[in-house]
């Protein structure tokens, strides 16, 4: 499956970085012929592409900015993704209420009647307005809200939806290279030739007719941005999130206007737990170092407690976590300004091409790869094959999008002795992958060493075998979430194991993941 160009490695195009764009286009280049080789500095989704909101949504404040070609592109997305993938995107329902003294209802109604007839939507259900007061919505929610508004969006499990992309671009041929470094790229002859270095800490080089830099906030620092026809200014922004336990009961999420012209949401979160985000802040550290400040729990915690009757307070949160969105300087005064649209970059080094990926939002990551892939075709002067993305799944997805309920009953019928719990989360990550996953397993003593929280030694292997997972912290807060339910001495049993040397039994064991 991973077949480099027979010229002696040079591939047709070099990836450099594992996030949704990264692994999109090396998806829709490999699915069209070309030979592509990802490198990834650490975890797929190791940075940007696993702290989102957790999103596939037009994204309601945009229209605010007249972004009116990104929004109906992401709207006319959400049902595409969720077609692709119905285990790990689904439809919510986002309350809206009405604040007197900041946005006008009028103006609200006229952004979600757009909203609702952009994009093309087929099956999520249209916006309606509520009655808070009678509402189980406004249950919750302090104050005299009586008007609020609801609308349809969908979730999605970020970063899974980066390895199975990557997974998807394997499958079709491409390289996928985790904890592989880029250090240098030069121009040579018409091909870049390019330093990697290895997990082992070893050096190795390879040539590609075409480099893709998808980097994420690394972008600017690969060495050959510089070279970019139309160089851009990047502007980094950070956004953080909390978690806490949950604040209500229903499944619904909420959205919620600030003074400051900012929204927050509040998202149902893996069973017990409430999401609440995001800050939009001008960042200029070290991408690898960013983390929540201070300031921005306080301003979520006091943003939620403006809104819900049970105040948030900092030492409610059990969870927290940022990303660096790199973004395009279009010179807007604050950050939640910025545009989230994305540019696509050629530059020419003596011949050897190079894509510059710079912006861009994980509801678009599909489209941007296919607008990647005209450029790239343009760039190589060859023409391999059309898009073809839409309507093909991801591994796993192949079931109808509203057909998770009956996927789920039918594997708890097929093995009684598997706790229903179980198998409904591992539909939610591997979707008909599931009983690939759990072979002829029958009941639990058939899965292996029991890690905690419903993690056994069988998930481990399959997602070390065929999901590049090699520590905890990629198990428990990028393949899953059950770092919200691990206690300190779980974690390191569980990392003992992912680093205790192979023996004959294990790799017998892992083969049959």
């Amino acid at each position: 499956m991973q077949t480099p160009n027979a010229r002696n490695d040079v591939y047709d195009i070099l990836v450099v970085g594992g996030g949704i764009n990264g692994c999109g286009i090396a998806r829709d280049a490999a699915g069209r012929g070309w030979s592509v080789l990802l490198c990834e500095m650490g975890d797929l989704a190791g940075a940007t592409s696993s702290a989102s909101t957790k999103l596939i949504h037009g994204g309601l404040r945009y229209l605010e900015y007249y972004e009116f070609r990104l929004v109906r592109e992401a709207l006319m997305e959400r049902e595409t993704l969720w077609a692709m993938a119905p285990h790990i995107v689904w439809p919510l329902r986002f309350v809206l209420p009405h604040h007197k003294g900041l946005r006008p209802a009028w103006l609200l109604r006229l952004g979600l009647f757009l909203y609702d007839h952009l994009g093309g939507r087929r099956k999520l259900p249209a916006t309606r307005i509520l009655n808070l007061k009678q509402d189980p919505a406004g249950a919750p929610l302090a104050g005299d809200c009586r008007l609020g508004f609801e609308y349809s969006d969908c979730w999605v499990d970020d970063a899974r939806l980066v390895v199975l992309t990557a997974r998807a671009a394997q499958a079709k041929g491409a390289r996928i290279r985790t904890r592989t470094k880029v250090t240098a790229v030069e121009s040579e002859n018409g091909l870049w030739r390019a330093r990697l270095e290895t997990p082992e800490g070893e050096e190795e080089s390879v040539s590609a007719r075409l480099v893709v830099n998808a980097a994420g906030p690394w972008v600017d620092r690969l060495g050959i941005a510089s070279q970019a026809a139309e160089p851009r200014r990047i502007r980094l922004v950070k956004g953080s999130h909390i978690v806490v336990k949950k604040l209500f009961d229903h499944d619904r999420c909420y959205i919620f206007q600030n003074a400051d012209g900012r929204i927050v949401f509040a998202i149902p979160y893996e069973g017990d737990f409430t999401l609440i985000g995001t800050t939009d802040l001008d960042y200029a550290g070290d991408p690898g170092d960013v983390a929540i400040a201070a300031e921005e729990i306080d301003y979520l915690c006091e943003a939620a407690s403006g809104y819900f009757t049970r105040a948030v307070k900092p030492t409610d949160v059990v969870w927290s976590f940022s990303g660096v969105r790199p973004l395009v300087d279009d010179g807007a005064s604050a950050a939640q300004a910025a545009t989230r649209d994305y540019v696509l970059d050629l530059a020419d080094a003596e011949g050897a091409p190079a894509l510059h990926v710079l912006g861009g939002k994980i509801t678009t990551y599909r489209r941007l790869a296919e607008a990647a892939l005209a450029k790239i075709e343009r760039a190589l002067g060859e023409r391999r094959g059309a898009p073809w993305t839409d309507g093909k799944p991801l591994p796993g997805g192949d079931f109808p999008q509203e057909g998770y309920d009956d996927l789920v009953a039918r594997i708890a019928a097929e093995r009684p002795g598997l706790p229903r719990a179980l198998i409904a989360r591992l539909v939610r990550a591997y979707g008909t992958e599931t009983e690939r996953l759990l072979g002829e397993a029958s009941g639990p003593a058939d899965l292996g060493r029991h890690f905690g929280a419903g993690l056994y030694q069988r998930e481990v292997d399959y997602l070390r075998r065929h999901e590049w997972a090699l520590t905890a912290e990629d198990v428990l807060w990028r393949r899953s979430k059950l770092g919200l339910r691990f206690s300190v001495p779980e974690v390191a049993a569980l990392e003992a194991y992912l680093t205790a040397p192979a023996t004959p039994e294990s790799r017998m064991a892992e083969a049959g993941a």
